[in-house]
């Protein structure tokens, strides 16, 4: 039976650093503000000029060189990103350029925070098909790039990043199984609906969040989609050696861990040095993890993640 396994991660982020301090010089909060309701310390941000596909490029090579692979042996690559480099052509298309690659398949997948669950899942399916070998999946984001620095409800949650990693076909089990939704009709509580029309923008360009709704939704969609998930695969939240979630807040995540009955040693964080990065920030928690050494062969690895759309889902992974 075919199967695909993680055999390489990857992940970059931007030079510039600007702290919760940082932003009490340019917009009405405090470090204490901020880090009480999201646990966001500090984030990323990318220089002037510094695309999606310029740290898409660093995680991605960085995964491929972890995989033990060189950049052609890819043959599809599946970039998960609200910001894009353009409206078209696609990030993917742009990446597979910047690596040199000439034959892989590219295309990208929008689904907000959600997109690397999205993309992972898509990424297995087409190996458990048999259309692909070697697979690159990318989470990267420049946020900064769609946020008011005058609203302090959303400036200071998010942050620019890039995670990747390659999937291989295998004959034993890696990717054990995802669930994925979405509700169209909840899209309004997170969004940023700007249009280029004529030459000129048209609508709300910036991201705009409906801070409590959110809350409440994400709490209830990730822990019935990690239960789906677990259930399906015969295991419960006792059997996962580690919870790599959607760095999005640390109270979502609490809360979604206390659910799951798990605790907090059994949970990735890196929310408090990267802010929420979208969807790099599973790939960007799981590459921390595997390079400090927490996860190791044979573990069951839960990520879930919940975004604008809204879209939400779960992956269940032995490593």
């Amino acid at each position: 039976m075919i199967h695909s396994k993680i055999i390489g991660t990857g992940s970059y982020l931007p030079a510039k650093v600007v702290t919760n301090y940082d932003l009490e010089k340019i917009v009405d909060t405090t470090h204490d503000w901020i880090f009480s309701r999201s646990g966001i310390s500090e984030r990323h941000v990318a220089a002037e000029g510094e695309m999606s596909s310029d740290l898409a490029f660093q995680a991605s090579s960085r995964a491929i060189e972890a995989a033990g692979l060189n950049a052609n042996d890819i043959d599809l690559i599946i970039v998960a990103t609200t910001t894009p480099d353009h409206i078209f052509p696609s990030t993917a298309c742009v990446l597979q350029d910047k690596l040199g690659i000439k034959s892989a398949i590219a295309f990208d997948i929008q689904a907000v925070c959600s997109g690397f669950i999205y993309a992972l899942n898509t990424a297995d399916l087409y190996i458990r098909g048999g259309q692909a070998r070697n697979v690159l999946v990318v989470g990267t984001e420049v946020l900064s790039r769609i946020l008011n620095w005058e609203d302090r409800t959303t400036c200071v949650l998010f942050g620019d990043g890039a995670g990747a990693v390659v999937l291989q076909r295998s004959d034993k089990p890696g990717i054990l199984g995802a669930k994925l939704h979405a509700d169209g009709s909840q899209r309004c509580m997170l969004s940023a609906t700007g249009q280029i029309s004529n030459g000129k923008i048209n609508g709300e360009p910036f991201i705009k969040m409906d801070g409590q709704g959110v809350f409440k939704f994400a709490v209830k969609s990730l822990s019935e989609v990690a239960e789906e998930v677990l259930a399906e695969n015969k295991m419960q939240g006792a059997d996962i050696d580690w919870m790599i979630p959607h760095q999005a807040n640390i109270r979502i995540i609490e809360a979604t861990a206390k659910k799951l009955g798990l605790g907090m040693d059994k949970v990735v964080l890196t929310v408090a040095t990267h802010g929420n990065t979208s969807a790099a920030s599973i790939p960007l928690a799981l590459d921390t993890a595997v390079r400090d050494g927490r996860i190791k062969p044979g573990q069951h690895l839960l990520m879930e993640a919940v975004g604008g759309g809204f879209t939400w889902g779960a992956a269940l992974i032995r490593w």
